[in-house]
């Protein structure tokens, strides 16, 4: 497999890689043109925290999908092994996993700058969002003790992509900000001009701090 080496950062193109996984093979970024996709990676199969995350994504994955995104996994684990942790989630909790799992060798997390080759164990729950162009947009990462949040997963892709559409600004905890709820947040002014019409146009803390309803 050959594949780039070095972290990858947000704005970069994410690594082009062929990856085997529990719906075969499959070709990275490439595979996605067109679609948003979420890479995470987990500690390991068969351990509680990673089988919460797992129920937690698919329990989600309609969301995903209507943002025209997809949910892929990865851990240090064989194919069989993944799948015969799905089978037993299926089977114990009644919940089918709906998305693929990558197979790793250990390759695939260190180009991805979330385990050290020498150390599998400090490895981290690692969340790469990548949108429709190949192009990294977020990274998060938790340790190993603490599950992640997928409710600020479909937060992030759905802010991500309203930025895009709107060319705005997203407040912290959109669409629930404290000081403007659901609005977003106009992007600076470049010159005194612009910024002394701007305060006659929108709603404005000041000429830097505006913002307006999302349009339709």
């Amino acid at each position: 497999m050959q594949i780039e080496k070095g972290a990858p950062f947000i704005g970069d193109k994410f690594p082009e890689m062929e990856v085997q996984t529990t719906h075969g093979t499959i070709k990275l970024p490439d595979d996605f043109s067109g679609k948003w996709f979420v890479l995470f990676r987990h500690r390991a199969d068969f351990t509680p925290v990673c089988t919460t995350e797992f129920v937690a994504f698919t329990k989600r994955y309609a969301a995903f999908k209507e943002l025209n995104c997809e949910l892929i996994g990865l851990s240090e684990d064989h194919v069989f092994s993944h799948m015969k942790w799905t089978e037993w989630i299926k089977e114990r909790l009644g919940v089918e996993i709906p998305f693929p799992i990558i197979e790793d060798s250990g390759i695939i997390a260190t180009t991805l700058g979330v385990s050290r080759p020498e150390s599998r164990s400090i490895g981290v729950r690692a969340t790469f969002v990548v949108d429709e162009n190949g192009i990294i947009r977020l990274v998060i990462h938790y340790p190993r003790e603490i599950g992640r949040n997928m409710d600020e997963i479909v937060r992030a892709v759905t802010a991500l992509q309203v930025s895009d559409v709107h060319k705005v600004a997203i407040p912290a905890g959109w669409p629930h900000n404290e000081l403007i709820g659901a609005e977003v947040i106009i992007p600076p002014p470049t010159d005194e001009k612009t910024a002394k019409e701007r305060t006659k146009m929108f709603e404005c803390y000041d000429w830097w701090f505006c913002h307006k309803k999302l349009e339709e």
